[in-house]
């Protein structure tokens, strides 16, 4: 009796370990630690508070956060939404330092994170590591869509801020053809919208930009019946890729290598590959573009109405159609024949021939005689 009393507490808590132990393993773990950047070394940088961000379509903010130790070292363990992103964040020297995108499969937890931070500056220089833009073919509406995906290396150890409100912490020109130039998607851009200004003919960054690569995609429209499109480069580009849907299109300058095309969403895009120096531009050649469905069926409407308007001239000026004077012709055809002529000359003696004049009459007596005709050859009550 005593050893089944025994037993029972034992399989309870066994149970009670296997749930909890499931549990655990169906949370993700995110570690790592929290340095400073300081010449070719990490320094770890204790006492911060570190925020776990989710991001998703239905809600997005802070999760949890923690503070790092004396060592700068930190731990999360959450359940994972795994249609969301995650991220770490930081605050130091009054900026908001943001890790790459956290790994959540909770039978690998990700223990190597690394949130930097650094001390700022107004003049380090941010480089344009990559640039790649995607040119889709002519639309129904006549233009075109450009993606302007930009990748920013910081490759100092400082944080580029502005140095005011009205200078930027980077800017680039944009192209003189470019129509409503707005960031593309803020979910894949590391820069919010609120961010981004657009003046004139360039983009300005104003968020500060933390040792490291930073992403910014762009996107814009540009009128399909271009012929040539220019891409001011600003301080140059190390890589440089360009592909474009339209089979035709060509990269006209710089001299920049045919690579192997590239399907995106089931539509192939021809893809070019090189880098562009500074002070140089982009040129992009279009052969010209075919009539559009829309465009198309405009023209044809255009077509019909201007031919049912010659039709409708044509029948406008023609002469009415001699009429017999036969008393055996119907009196609603005579009646018809005699509106037609009145309408034609009655009145306008003074504007027409004497001869003229005079057959019109002698037209009109003869119709008159035989309308009387074919009145009095109608039986009464008929």
């Amino acid at each position: 009796m005593t050893r089944g009393r025994s037993l029972a507490p034992l399989g309870i808590a066994g149970l009670l370990a296997a749930f909890l132990s499931t549990v655990a393993v169906a949370q993700s773990v995110v570690a790592g630690r929290v340095a400073r950047v300081r010449g070719r070394d990490t320094l770890p940088v204790g006492g911060l508070a570190v925020v776990l961000h989710r991001i998703s379509r239905l809600a997005q903010g802070p999760l949890d956060t923690v503070r790092a130790d004396p060592g700068g070292r930190f731990r999360f363990r959450f359940k994972a939404d795994t249609t969301a992103a995650y991220l770490l964040s930081s605050r130091y020297a009054g900026i908001e330092h943001f890790s790459e995108p956290v790994g959540i499969d909770p039978a690998h937890p990700d223990t190597a994170m690394v949130v930097i931070v650094s001390d700022t500056s107004s003049s380090t220089a941010v480089a344009v590591r990559q640039r790649t833009l995607l040119i889709s073919r002519p639309d129904e509406g006549g233009t075109r869509t450009v993606i302007d995906w930009f990748v920013l290396a910081n490759r100092s150890d400082l944080t580029r801020v502005a140095p005011d409100t009205v200078r930027p912490a980077w800017a680039t020109p944009l192209p003189e053809d470019a129509q409503n130039v707005e960031v593309a998607d803020t979910r894949l851009s590391q820069f919010s919208a609120d961010a981004v200004v657009f003046r004139r003919d360039s983009a300005l960054i104003f968020a500060p930009l933390s040792p490291g690569d930073k992403e910014l995609m762009l996107q814009y429209r540009i009128p399909g019946a271009l012929r040539r499109f220019v891409v001011p480069s600003g301080g140059g580009v190390d890589s440089l890729f360009v592909l474009m849907e339209e089979p035709s299109a060509r990269v006209l300058l710089p001299r920049m290598i045919r690579a192997d095309s590239q399907r995106i969403e089931g539509r192939v895009f021809r893809r070019w590959v090189g880098g562009l120096a500074a002070g140089g531009t982009l040129e992009i050649g279009f052969t010209a573009p075919l009539l559009s469905p829309r465009r198309t069926l405009q023209l044809l409407v255009g077509a019909a109405a201007l031919g049912f308007l010659a039709l409708a001239w044509r029948l406008f000026r023609r002469r009415p159609s001699p009429v017999s004077s036969s008393p055996l012709a119907p009196a609603p055809v005579l009646t018809d024949a005699i509106a037609h002529l009145d309408a034609r000359y009655l009145g306008r003696e003074s504007d027409v021939a004497p001869e003229e004049w005079r057959r019109y009459l002698e037209e009109r007596r003869r119709l008159k005689e035989a309308l009387a005709a074919a009145l009095a050859a109608t039986r009464p009550g008929f």
